[in-house]
């Protein structure tokens, strides 16, 4: 007879109608919240993934298709693509196509667990942001390639034909910065980057709605690619930064509460 010496033991079995051990013994009795039609989707295309129907360097269908066979809006199709590659599943090949990664980024999860992008969350973001990618402009100064001049550029170029769709706007705006991760030729400075994507785009979509941010934010992409392509590694460092503390000033004068010092 085999015995079960914990509570966690007793959390493994199945629950049956058989079962004498209380029902809220085993399971938190929270009440279960209706997932969002693109949750569904993403849920759809996990599975396929999951059971090894799609394999890594598939190409998944495309928006238009899914949209037709699942019965939803293009806007869900959209949010689930954006999720699963946030969160490394599959990755963004440019004009809507969409391939399953090698690898997943493991650490998206726990970063979305943590942070929901408050007023703090925000200054937290761009904190990091200043450490990390201030460096990573640096070293892709070093080791860029003519290919990755040119995704940088594509994208820039993308923002702005955007700066009417917010979509496509924020969508080249993160493509743009990892391109620059992916110029560094470092894997774990790609994954870090990935595993944001999700918060960055959210930041971004208060960024877009500021007057003037999203043109200034042209200007200074054009400084950085333009020290980047030059391997000045110092400069490219610093224009990133200057590029982020703009950023970050644009958001806390548009939206985060400012201290009254006549207030006690």
């Amino acid at each position: 007879m085999q015995v079960w010496r914990t509570m966690r033991d007793w959390a493994r079995l199945p629950i049956c109608l058989s079962d004498k051990i209380p029902f809220e013994t085993v399971v938190n009795p929270a009440p279960i919240t209706r997932k969002k039609t693109y949750e569904l989707v993403a849920d759809r295309l996990r599975q396929q993934i999951g059971e090894g129907r799609l394999v890594a360097g598939d190409v998944l269908p495309t928006e238009r298709v899914l949209t037709g066979q699942l019965q939803v809006g293009r806007s869900s199709v959209r949010e689930a693509f954006r999720m699963l590659e946030s969160q490394g599943l599959i990755e963004s090949h440019g004009s809507g196509v969409f391939v399953v990664a090698e690898l997943q980024n493991p650490l998206n999860q726990s970063l979305n667990l943590l942070l929901s992008l408050d007023q703090s969350d925000l200054r937290e973001l761009y904190e990091m942001r200043m450490l990390l990618e201030g460096e990573l402009a640096a070293l892709a100064a070093e080791r860029r390639t003519e290919e990755d001049l040119g995704r940088m550029l594509t994208a820039v170029q993308e923002m702005r034909d955007g700066l009417e769709s917010e979509e496509r706007y924020i969508d080249a705006d993160v493509r743009f910065h990892l391109a620059i991760a992916d110029a560094t030729q470092n894997r774990f400075a790609l994954h870090m980057m990935r595993a944001i994507r999700e918060l960055f785009h959210r930041a971004l979509s208060s960024v877009y709605s500021i007057p003037g941010s999203p043109e200034t934010s042209i200007e200074q992409h054009l400084l950085i690619l333009d020290a980047i392509a030059g391997r000045r590694s110092q400069e490219a460092r610093q224009r990133m930064q200057e590029h982020l503390l703009r950023v970050e000033s644009d958001i806390e004068r548009s939206f985060l509460p400012r201290h009254d010092p006549a207030v006690s």
